[in-house]
């Protein structure tokens, strides 16, 4: 049975019930605390019903830095085709975001001034729960081992630095640009086996802009966790992305406009992209309300709510 897992500034709790019970644990960090199993079990067995509720309190990140932040590139096929890219053709992808990026569920996060395209990924986190070496081969099976638990992220994405400059690591990587939480669902291998279940919603000033399962999702997690540690070992605590459903606010421009943007200098053809870009309503701007979600109410899973405000400059003031 699934268990969330909450963090304050004071410390660790188990969230039963609308309710939050203290665990009483020395674990500072989230690889400590997946290592003080036993903690968390006692909290679990004794709920507090008179715990405060999660709205009373100010819920940081559950998964804390430093840590490994890896996210995968187009990895559900509703995403691919609105990136113009064949989904059974995809060569599975990752890429690095600064640990500096993470933030609590319900941070503000900023814009930085020189970003006009700013825009929404919803994505199920895999908290890592021990070490995998590289050349390490995850099977479904032993997916339980790998994998303590899942959070609800937002790879925040500047498209205009992503585009332009070809750089994923600086267009996901400023700070407030992974939102993570509220919980950290603790999951066993029943549950892990019916990750497929699983509902990722994102919505925008209460508009829902992505709603999917991760039945959607290309490269599975055990299989993701394989290519991965082909070149990157990763440890208890690290988190990886999986990917986001389609519905973001950057499309790929129809098979004409391709044709035509592949014959003009990159300088022109990006001038024109994001000139019609900035026609494009769905891009965040400041005072823009994202709310993103993760659940499977039916095996009473529910990675609870992130509520986000954007602060930062309107699209509008872009490139």
């Amino acid at each position: 049975m699934s268990t969330n897992v909450a963090r304050t500034d004071d410390g660790w709790w188990i969230e039963h019930d609308g309710r939050l019970t203290r665990i009483s644990t020395t674990a500072t960090t989230t690889a400590e605390l997946l290592a003080d199993r036993p903690a968390v079990d006692r909290a679990v067995a004794a709920p507090d019903p008179d715990g405060p509720e999660p709205d009373d309190v100010t819920l940081l990140s559950p998964v804390t830095v430093p840590a490994r932040v890896v996210a995968q590139m187009v990895n559900y096929r509703s995403h691919a085709r609105d990136s113009g890219i064949d989904p059974d053709t995809v060569p599975p992808a990752f890429f690095r975001k600064a640990s500096g990026s993470v933030c609590g569920p319900t941070d503000t996060v900023r814009c930085p001034d020189h970003v006009g395209f700013l825009d929404h990924e919803v994505e199920l986190g895999l908290v890592i729960g021990r070490r995998i070496d590289v050349g390490t081969v995850v099977s479904e099976d032993d997916l339980a081992g790998a994998v303590a638990g899942l959070v609800v992220t937002n790879d925040v994405s500047a498209r205009d630095i992503q585009l332009t400059r070809t750089q994923f690591y600086e267009a996901k990587s400023y700070p407030t640009f992974t939102p993570v939480g509220p919980f950290l669902t603790l999951v066993d291998a029943t549950e892990l086996a019916a990750l497929e279940r699983l509902r990722l919603t994102l919505s925008v000033n209460g508009e829902i802009r992505q709603d999917s399962t991760v039945a959607d999702m290309i490269v599975k997690p055990a299989r993701a966790l394989t290519l991965l540690a082909r070149f990157q070992a990763l440890d208890a605590g690290d988190l990886v992305l999986t990917g986001t459903p389609g519905g973001t606010a950057l499309k790929a421009p129809g098979p004409v406009m391709e044709k035509i943007g592949a014959l003009l200098p990159p300088a022109v053809k990006w001038r024109a992209f994001f000139k019609r870009q900035a026609g494009n309503p769905r891009y965040l701007k400041d005072g823009d309300v994202i709310a993103a979600t993760i659940s499977d109410p039916l095996r009473g899973i529910d990675l609870g709510q992130q509520t986000n405000i954007v602060r930062g400059p309107s699209h509008e003031s872009a490139l």
